[in-house]
């Protein structure tokens, strides 16, 4: 399958979705709670690197581009209208960082809508984080979890494979133009915030590859949490990390 078509199942996915969310405005409340409420544990158990350290600007763009609870409606209406251009102006290992991104956003829509759904089947006065345990349980999709947590590290590890290509630095500036002219510009900006960030960590021993070790650690940790411990002890470990949010 072409890096267009790609493209575009997955963003047809989200907007098979988006339309359920827009038939059933609860549905789509509830998703927007539980991403809200998403940010704000990333947020939580990264404070630490979001508040000093090495890896402040790779903990924001981490929570900015791929754990955020921003709107995409617009960024994925340009995404599947230009999908073909992608594979024109980029690079092949570019589009392919590209695909990835548009994969990883339809599995994680389609998670948090299952959530969404299983969310609203709870009643309203239990805390938010007892509820959120008990909606993820109801998902369940254990082995969906991990694959998440799987494509997020393979698109840490591409954008740090990327800052070593020479003169692809060079090349995402040059092509500014061209692809803000073709509607590409949420995809500019992402490689290019997500190259500077990585070649930023780069110059450090072992830097990208740490970070990486350390999202996939805490993930794989809030993964157990929520699938294996005991629920109100989960949802209280929840409230902890939550309240650890800046």
């Amino acid at each position: 399958m072409e890096t267009a078509q790609k493209i575009r199942q997955a963003v047809a996915e989200v907007a098979l979705l988006r339309q359920e969310g827009l038939a059933t405005p609860a549905i789509g409340e509830a998703v927007r709670r539980l991403k809200r409420l998403q940010a704000r544990r990333f947020a939580g158990s990264y404070a630490d690197l979001l508040s000093a350290g090495p890896y402040v600007s790779a903990a924001r763009f981490f929570l900015e581009e791929l754990y955020s609870d921003k709107d995409y409606a617009e960024r994925d209406s340009q995404f599947a209208r230009i999908a073909g251009a992608v594979e024109k102006f980029f690079p092949v290992d570019v589009a392919h960082t590209a695909v990835a991104l548009a994969q990883l956003h339809a599995l994680t829509e389609a998670l948090d809508h299952a959530m969404a759904v299983e969310w609203l089947r709870t009643a309203e006065p239990d805390p938010d984080t007892e509820r959120y345990v008990s909606a993820w349980r109801a998902v369940g999709r254990r082995v969906d979890r991990d694959r998440q947590l799987v494509m997020v590290l393979a698109i840490g590890v591409e954008m740090a494979r990327l800052t070593r290509a020479p003169g692809l630095r060079f090349m995402l500036k040059m092509m500014r133009g061209p692809a803000s002219a073709a509607g590409l510009g949420s995809l500019q900006r992402f490689l290019e915030t997500g190259f500077d960030t990585f070649a930023a960590m780069a110059r450090r021993p072992r830097g990208a590859e740490n970070f990486l070790d350390t999202i996939r650690e805490r993930e794989s940790a809030l993964i157990a949490l929520l699938f294996d411990v005991e629920p109100v002890a989960a949802g209280t470990e929840l409230s902890r990390i939550l309240g650890q949010a800046r």
